[in-house]
């Protein structure tokens, strides 16, 4: 098989022990190990999903936000849970949206 890679790259590679080859496998099973930021909002709507639905399912606009949640429509889901009671939402929010968890409790 071939890669094609930019001289940079090359230069890269050859300043890496064991080679282009160890690195060059290195580097895909990092690659393959990592879960991308799709996988990560995915688990994370997965997550929301079967909390919400375990204690919310007989909430007002269930569904509604379900279908917001898994188009990743932030905004539409919060203004959905608005009538929910507070700990319900806010927790929903949190394991739907950790990355916005994480930047609200920073500032």
């Amino acid at each position: 098989r071939e890669i094609t890679l930019l001289p940079r790259h090359w230069e890269w590679l050859a300043t890496q022990p064991g080679g282009a080859s160890v690195a060059i496998r290195k580097l895909v099973e990092a690659a393959r190990r990592a879960p991308s930021d799709d996988e990560r909002a995915k688990a994370a709507r997965d997550v929301a999903y079967r909390f919400m639905n375990a204690v919310a399912g007989d909430l007002s606009a269930f569904e509604e936000v379900i279908r917001a949640l898994y188009r990743g429509d932030e905004s539409r889901v919060r203004e959905l849970m608005r009538d929910w009671p507070q700990d319900i939402a806010a927790y929903s929010a949190r394991l739907a949206f950790p990355d916005t968890a994480i930047s609200e409790q920073a500032t």
